[in-house]
């Protein structure tokens, strides 16, 4: 079990780090224009989170110990692939839990 007081310590260090890098972007830069170049990286941060939360998930579920899950992986398929071909994200996410919900009742 973890002291109270370096849990404390942890917490507030946490805290102070996630306000600190918060406060470079709006505080120190905030009212300054961003270049040209950050701001086309800045655009794909968005696309770049979904994929990184879910990877893992799908390649490691912990729902099967860590082992290759078909479902997952059918689900994860058909989600890249309608997002793809229709550019629809709310079509591909319902179509991929669809598949994951279907595939999890057909193969257990």
């Amino acid at each position: 079990m973890i002291d109270r007081l370096e849990l404390w310590i942890v917490i507030i260090g946490l805290g102070l780090g996630s306000f600190g890098l918060r406060f470079v972007f709006l505080g120190l830069i905030g009212d300054r224009p961003l270049p040209d170049w950050v701001l086309r990286h800045l655009r794909y941060t968005a696309v770049a989170v979904l994929p990184a939360i879910v990877a893992p998930l799908v390649v490691w579920p912990s729902a099967t110990g860590g082992a290759f899950d078909p479902p997952r992986a059918a689900a994860a398929v058909v989600t890249l692939a309608v997002g793809y071909f229709t550019k629809n994200v709310l079509l591909a996410i319902g179509l991929g839990a669809a598949t994951l919900i279907g595939g999890i009742a057909l193969l257990g």
